[in-house]
């Protein structure tokens, strides 16, 4: 170890996960002392690192993360998060972002400030590439002052707070922004209609989760990758060219969902307990001819002519290698399910899920190995609630014979179980 440069030694103390770690190791001697003060990269202060930081006070952990923080000399990454409960001082805060202002470029920041502190203010112009920021206090954004030439990556979450006008402002000042997540936020609004307009040259992946508005229009021409979580929307429209591979919905209600020519290359889509006019949404992503991933779960089908079947599914996505169906899809159409004999001739994986263990579940599964000539991977995922009576050890048993039996047939398919 005496021999390695000292530069080396910062860039080895950079990859430690924790920054207690990283103060600990650098009492080894002086070099490495000085290798954490001139060489050392990343800094991370985290309340699941150590214990002990919970017992903290406020007061304690803010000379900890000080003392720390103003020995570097070329902090490349910070990352603080000690807790929803500690409010830290505004004033010390600001001095960490002075400290680091030269050569900061990535800056995680999960703590509320009293009074608040408006870190676009303080990190506008930097070198900085990623952002996350709990708690944001934006008050406006004005972009003759506030510039963010580098950032490529921005995280708002933890009731951040910002008018649906400066959230388009802040992606205007963010000309090379590729990754944008927005989580439970507030969002105000100047005009009875709740609407967010984003337009953004360069996004690539857009991350929504607990919004609830009127309607969103996106415009970019980049997107590949678009999630929506724990969401409501009347509306939400995306306009673009259609560079889109990748599509996420989970436990989300869309009046009208418009992606446009987005859909025909998709390559990917997850979906669950999504509302939506089921024939609408799938005659939207069945133009994804090159669609490779199927997930579908949760989601209400209340007639006969709602349900899919593997005939729709063959016909609109012959290159599908993977399918997750939720038995629940077809619980009330088993039959419907499997009306035709159209097989699924590249599926390689197959996950199959229900909330009960049934004995029509077993044969569910039989109906899709039957049409999966090449499949080589089965999951079946399912919940088995404590047996309390004769008839429910039966249905259990039953299930498992059948199950045997399916896999002597099959002795070519790998087949997993993860029940709860």
């Amino acid at each position: 170890m005496d021999v390695l440069p000292i530069e080396v030694v910062g860039n080895i103390l950079s990859h430690v996960a924790s920054a207690r770690d990283v103060v600990i190791a650098s009492t080894t001697c002086r070099k490495w002392r000085d290798a954490a003060r001139h060489h050392l990269h990343k800094l991370t202060f985290s309340s699941s690192d150590w214990p002990t930081y919970k017992n903290l006070s406020v007061s304690q952990c803010e000379i900890i993360i000080t003392e720390t923080v103003m020995r570097t000399k070329c902090l490349h990454e910070l990352s603080i998060s000690m807790g929803l409960a500690k409010e830290f001082s505004a004033a010390l805060v600001i001095a960490w972002l002075m400290h680091t202002k030269e050569t900061l470029k990535s800056l995680t920041f999960m703590n509320p400030t009293k009074p608040e502190v408006n870190i676009l203010e303080k990190c506008s112009g930097q070198k900085l590439e990623s952002l996350v920021w709990g708690f944001a206090h934006i008050p406006t954004v004005d972009p003759t002052i506030h510039k963010f030439p580098s950032l490529l990556s921005l995280t708002l979450n933890n009731r951040a707070a910002l008018s649906a006008l400066d959230l388009n402002l802040l992606l205007s000042v963010c000309p090379k922004l590729e990754f944008l997540s927005l989580a439970n936020i507030n969002i105000t609004f100047s005009t009875t209609r709740f609407m967010i307009e984003l337009n953004s040259a360069s996004l690539k992946t857009l991350n929504i989760e607990g919004l609830s508005v009127d309607a969103i229009v996106l415009e970019t021409d980049k997107l590949e990758s678009l999630t929506l979580r724990d969401s409501t929307f009347e509306q939400f429209e995306l306009v673009s060219k259609g560079s889109l591979r990748h599509l996420q919905i989970e436990d989300v209600s869309i009046i009208q969902l418009d992606i446009g020519q987005s859909a025909d290359l998709l390559e990917e889509v997850i979906v669950s307990d999504f509302t939506i006019v089921w024939p609408r949404f799938y005659q939207m992503i069945s133009r994804a001819r090159n669609l490779q991933k199927l997930t579908l779960g949760g989601l209400p089908f209340d007639t006969e002519d709602e349900a899919i079947d593997l005939d729709m599914i063959a016909a609109s996505f012959p290159s599908l290698k993977f399918l997750a169906l939720d038995y629940n899809l077809g619980d009330a159409h088993h039959e419907h399910a499997f009306r035709s004999c159209t097989n699924l001739e590249k599926v390689a994986v197959l996950e199959l899920s229900t909330f009960k263990i049934h004995e029509l579940f077993a044969h569910w599964i039989a109906g899709f190995l039957e049409r999966c000539p090449n499949l080589k991977r089965l999951g079946i995922h399912g919940s088995i609630s404590e047996a309390k009576t004769r008839e429910d050890y039966q249905l259990i048993g039953r299930f498992t014979s059948s199950m045997i039996d399916l896999m002597r047939q099959y002795s070519h398919v790998y087949v997993s179980f993860d029940y709860s």
